[in-house]
């Protein structure tokens, strides 16, 4: 091609590139605007907004209607016309409104964990939980997640090591932080953890992009989980709806924590502990989920989660100590002065 060609060519491809942008957020717009029309039939009020994503995503009025839905007694059956609602909705395929779904996850996998053991037919909760384990599993091709961690068993600048050099030094040191994954078409008992662990890795995946209010309603549900109702606990607490949650209800709540649903679980809340643009209501509920957690893993005696929660929570008090007079070690000072 000339380079007469070439500069006449530049045009049209910028210019097909902007239709194409353009086609696409028609479309993503024509779905958001049925999501809303299909939503005003299962709600009572549907606020007007330009921005049909925004409304959905952020509305507080939807918001507290849609977690009000979820969380009466009848919810999650078959015939639930929400989790139909949010199953269509999250195989739209279109991410802002998979967004959307995810922003209910917390509240959603809060009251299936809960009732779970009540043998109430809840397949409507269970449809949403497996359209996202499948989502992740495809986006995976089924493949495990792993990390390079440091080998201690290798010098570095801040320590040295007496272990004595192998010839595979050099080879990576990999963890599997996410097993691989197997496709499943109904929730099984021995498969549940494993099931809601991964939705909850796919939250955390895109938890950046979430409001604080869903991240408050997944610190709240994992305390939960944790502390159900202990009597080093409090007997009521209040959720982001200022619902109460009584003993016995909290005590019902109270559920198995294999590794599978901790792993999960810390990433969410260090995230909230730790994360960009820091929310105190927000910080303070992790914190709380935190201890009634660590506290758990005590109870439990499960070393790994136990070493995991606490590392989480010395951190977390670190950040707390607003001198932060404490000494980091690995920093380097620059000073004028020379030391003897």
């Amino acid at each position: 091609m000339s380079i007469s060609e070439s500069v006449h060519s530049s045009p049209t491809a910028a210019t097909t590139a902007t239709e194409n942008t353009r086609s696409t957020s028609i479309r993503s717009t024509f779905k958001a605007q049925s999501a809303i029309e299909s939503l005003s039939s299962i709600i009572t009020t549907v606020p007007d907004s330009p921005n049909p994503f925004s409304s959905l995503l952020i509305d507080p009025e939807i918001a507290s209607q849609i977690s009000s839905l979820i969380r009466q007694a009848d919810a999650g059956a078959g015939n639930d016309n929400l989790c139909r609602w949010l199953y269509d909705t999250f195989q739209s395929t279109d991410p802002q409104l998979q967004l959307v779904v995810l922003r209910f996850l917390p509240i959603l996998a809060g009251v299936y964990l809960s009732r779970v053991t009540l043998r109430k037919p809840l397949a409507g909760f269970e449809a949403v939980l497996l359209a996202l384990y499948t989502h992740e599993t495809t986006s995976r091709s089924g493949q495990s997640m792993t990390v390079n961690v440091p080998d201690i068993s290798h010098p570095s600048i801040y320590h040295e090591s007496n272990t004595t050099m192998k010839d595979n030094a050099t080879n990576l040191n990999l963890a599997v932080i996410s097993p691989s994954l197997e496709p499943h078409g109904t929730v099984r008992s021995t498969k549940r953890a494993r099931i809601v662990g991964v939705a909850l890795e796919l939250y955390y995946s895109k938890i950046s992009q979430l409001p604080v209010a869903s991240k408050i309603d997944f610190c709240e549900f994992c305390e939960a989980w944790a502390s159900g109702g202990d009597h080093d606990q409090q007997d009521s607490s209040v959720n982001s709806n200022g619902e109460g949650l009584e003993l016995g209800e909290r005590e019902r709540m109270r559920i198995p924590l294999s590794w599978e649903l901790v792993q999960p679980i810390l990433r969410i809340l260090g995230h909230c502990l730790m994360g960009p643009n820091q929310d105190n209501i927000l910080f303070d509920a992790a914190y709380c989920a935190c201890k009634s957690l660590y506290g758990r893993c005590l109870h439990d005696i499960n070393p790994i989660a136990m070493l995991a929660t606490g590392s989480l929570l010395s951190l977390a008090e670190l950040s707390l100590d607003s001198q932060n007079d404490y000494i980091d070690y690995t920093e380097i000072r620059m000073t004028n002065a020379i030391s003897l």
